[in-house]
Parts: C-alpha cells; sequence; structure tokens
C-alpha cells in the first residue's frame, strides 16, 4: 500500500457532460482522492434568478491513483477516459492543482477562462492568495490573476488589486520552497513588494 501511494499522481479525467459531480462523488465513494473545482454563478430561469455552482474545468474531473492500477476509476460510470499525451495517461502538476484549491477556498470570485495566456509572470506578495504565482492580464480596466492547467489548456481567472502582485522571481521562490519542505535550516519569509517597486 505504501509503495502504491507514492506512484498516485493527480490526473485528469474526462467525463461526459454535466456528470462532473456525479463522477466526483462516486469515485469519493471507492475512497479516491478527488478534486473538482466550482465556481458560483447566478442563472436566470423562467420566472427566477438561481445561484448555481458549476465546473470550473467543464467535462473534467481530477483524480488521484496510480496510472498502473487505473482501471478501477475509469470504470465508473460517466467517465469517458483519463487525459492522455499519445498512449500513456499524462499527470497534472501538483502545483497547478494546489493553486487552483488555493483559488477556490479563497473569498475571491473565480471564473474558467479559454485558453491559456501569455503575459507577466507575478507573484501574489499580499491578500487571500499571497504566495500563488500565475499570469497578470487586464480585462475592461481590471486587473486578473490567470492560473492555468497546462495540459488541458484551460485556465481560472480571478479579479485582483493591482497592489497584491510583484514580479516573479523564480530563483526566490524556489529557494523558499525548499526551506518550506525543511531542505534548509533557515527560514525565509513569503514574497513581499520590493521597497522601491512601482507599478506593474
Amino acid at each position: 500500500m505504501v509503495e502504491s501511494a507514492l506512484l498516485q499522481r493527480w490526473y485528469a479525467l474526462h467525463v461526459r457532460s454535466r456528470h462532473e459531480k456525479s463522477v466526483s462523488a462516486q469515485l469519493e465513494a471507492k475512497n479516491y482522492d478527488v478534486f473538482l473545482p466550482l465556481y458560483r454563478v447566478r442563472h436566470q430561469w423562467a420566472d427566477r434568478w438561481k445561484t448555481v455552482s458549476l465546473p470550473l474545468f467543464s467535462g473534467y474531473v481530477f483524480c488521484r491513483f496510480d496510472a498502473a492500477t487505473r482501471s478501477r476509476a475509469l470504470e465508473t460510470s460517466g467517465v469517458i477516459d483519463v487525459v492522455r499525451i499519445g498512449c500513456e495517461p499524462e499527470p497534472v502538476e501538483t502545483g497547478e492543482i494546489e493553486a487552483i484549491r488555493l483559488v477556490v477556498n479563497s473569498p475571491i470570485f473565480a471564473e474558467p477562462y479559454p485558453g491559456l495566456v501569455t503575459g507577466q509572470r507575478v507573484t501574489m506578495c499580499d491578500g487571500p492568495l499571497r504566495g500563488l504565482t500565475g499570469t497578470l492580464l487586464e480585462i475592461r480596466k481590471t486587473v486578473r490573476l490567470v492560473i492555468s492547467v497546462e495540459l488541458l489548456r484551460r485556465s481560472v481567472i480571478v479579479e485582483i488589486d493591482r497592489d497584491w502582485a510583484v514580479p516573479y522571481e523564480p530563483v526566490r521562490l524556489n529557494t523558499w520552497r525548499q526551506q518550506a519542505a525543511g531542505l534548509s535550516s533557515e527560514a525565509l519569509p513569503a514574497p513581499t513588494r520590493p521597497a522601491s517597486a512601482g507599478s506593474i
């Protein structure tokens, strides 16, 4: 069991349309570690408005398992297949899963964004998403942070305060992650805005 747990990775399961919640519940009943990120939106029905929870990644459910024993997960009703590159299942980066989890657990409204975004990489130095890295995007004079799942070529966007973001510094962040993992005896603070930093 220990060896199997070490081999477990996050994978994206392609599921039938509008079956995301059903598939998630079935996988949880099988004791899988499942992640179905949702967002809330208001829909107008014939005579009223109603707030509903919808998948941030429509048509997909994230599940953690050993690819060598994936058949039990793929037998779940509503699952079409695991996302692959070529013939082999391709795992989703754990960091991408944790970034999306941080977003959906925050009080900030998130919504789907179709595709990937090329732009300035930033790190959040303040606010509820502090420590998170993403891509800066401006939409109608508002600043958004884009968090992507590269494998699916889809993203999630959240509106942020411009003052929360600083330019991404990969060397500094890697050192911080190593120390957070106990690889150094000296603790580093989370990323902060440099005193001389101007607007992004």
